[in-house]
């Protein structure tokens, strides 16, 4: 039977331990399409077999028949695994209305439709749905955002000039930029407020020119030495400035960059603490616990957690190895085992339109999208693990202890990254060289 378990009813009263059909009685509440025991819905049917009826008729437009590249867009909503907030979706949700428009033929299923509707949350939590269901093509929605964004910044820009002066560095530099890194990235988001600082800072120091009554071809160390002193966000003009003198917009100009803080980090002794109380606090569910000895341990940033895909974790021996950078690192005892309880019974799609096979090893709310970092890190923050500053505190240990190269293909660092972590930590290439043939002297005496 589909549903709920059977409810005894058999001997009357608390004691009972037989179904009604085992027991030869006639059931008040089976339903009546499928026949499951279960708490029945409406008109004499589960919620179920209510919501497969309700899905088909939304999507049938009323005809009783889904129209075939509809079918899994069907299926997925039918399998939700709470039935009876998919009937609520389908009551009341504002993505199901604009998803009856679509199977009603009142708009277009595509992207540029879905971009211009005005619940354009709902529009966009549909647009996942489809994409999973094979009716849209996948897209990089941070990069299309940029792109809208973009074309709303340059509507702003006057005069002309600049305008096109802003339009050519975006295109052509920052916009092609993020493409080909969305391109080749395995990441399921291309991060883009970097790409968005330096597109508003080229905007910005070219109508502070203006107030100065300089043109950008006369523009000179000093206009950019006082650039630099209205505050900290001027430096992001950086990438502009060396384009536009590339192209010969304006003479070649030197843009300091601020000095860099490394950021407070957590003491060893908290950090043991916290990692301690993730490994065997079993209260605690195992996403926040997996996620968090990531960080605490391994010295990963959110995005990188968030984007982990169970194919990054196998089974080696007594070991997990985990696949953060280059090369799998060996996770040992307990944390591995924390990792193969997160794939085969941690926390599944719970989104309407998921679908039960995921790929990723922290799923979200949206189908087939993993979760935000901003989402796990708030659900990081809320057990007292600070994120970033663990991560501090855990790349300086590891950076102590590992060669900069090393560390770079193991957690996936750039080597200049690593290098950088390896003279915060106190440790050099001479030190580790003398370190290793110390130890393999020792070995040999012994």
């Amino acid at each position: 039977m589909r549903g709920s378990p059977p409810r005894l009813v058999a001997p009357p009263g608390p004691a009972a331990d037989t179904c009604a059909d085992c027991a030869g009685l006639p059931s008040m509440c089976a339903c009546a399409d499928c026949g499951a025991e279960d708490k029945l819905y409406e008109k004499g049917r589960c919620a179920r077999c209510s919501l497969r009826r309700r899905a088909a008729a939304l999507l049938s437009g009323g005809t009783g028949h889904v129209p075939g590249e509809l079918a899994a867009v069907f299926e997925a909503i039918c399998s939700a695994r709470t039935p009876r907030a998919a009937l609520n979706w389908l009551r009341a949700g504002a993505g199901a209305a604009i998803l009856a428009d679509l199977a009603a033929g009142r708009a277009a299923a595509t992207h540029e439709a879905l971009d211009a509707h005005p619940r354009p949350r709902a529009a966009g939590d549909l647009r996942q749905m489809l994409i999973t269901g094979g009716v849209l093509p996948a897209r990089d929605e941070e990069l299309a955002r940029t792109e809208r964004w973009l074309a709303a910044l340059l509507e702003s820009i006057q005069p002309a000039g600049q305008r096109q002066l802003v339009h050519a560095f975006a295109t052509w530099h920052v916009i092609r930029r993020l493409r080909h890194r969305a391109s080749t990235a395995s990441r399921p988001r291309t991060c883009t407020a970097g790409a968005r600082r330096e597109i508003k800072a080229a905007a910005q120091f070219l109508t502070w020119l203006t107030t100065r009554g300089t043109p950008l071809a006369g523009c000179r160390q000093a206009d950019i030495d006082d650039w630099l002193a209205t505050g900290p966000a001027a430096c992001n003009a950086r990438g502009f400035l060396a384009w536009a003198a590339g192209q010969g917009h304006c003479p070649a100009l030197e843009v300091t960059r601020p000095a860099r803080q490394a950021g407070t980090a957590i003491s060893p002794g908290q950090r043991q603490e916290l990692a301690t109380r993730l490994l065997h606090d079993d209260d605690l569910q195992i996403t926040d616990r997996v996620a968090g000895c990531l960080v605490l341990l391994s010295g990963q940033n959110m995005t990188r957690i968030a984007a982990l895909t169970t194919s990054d974790v196998t089974t080696c021996g007594q070991d997990v190895p985990v696949r953060l950078g280059r090369h799998a690192a060996p996770v040992p005892h307990p944390p591995g085992r924390l990792l193969l309880t997160l794939i085969h019974d941690g926390k599944p799609y719970t989104g309407i339109g998921s679908r039960p096979d995921s790929r990723w090893l922290f799923p979200g709310l949206l189908p087939g999208r993993p979760i935000t970092p901003a989402r796990l890190a708030e659900r990081l923050r809320a057990l007292g693990v600070p994120a970033k500053a663990g991560r501090r505190a855990a790349l300086t240990d590891l950076a102590a202890q590992i060669p900069a190269a090393v560390l770079a293909d193991l957690l996936g660092l750039h080597p200049t990254t690593a290098v950088s972590w390896m003279h915060q930590a106190g440790g050099d290439w001479s030190r580790y060289a003398a370190q290793l043939a110390q130890t393999a002297i020792t070995n040999h005496e012994e």
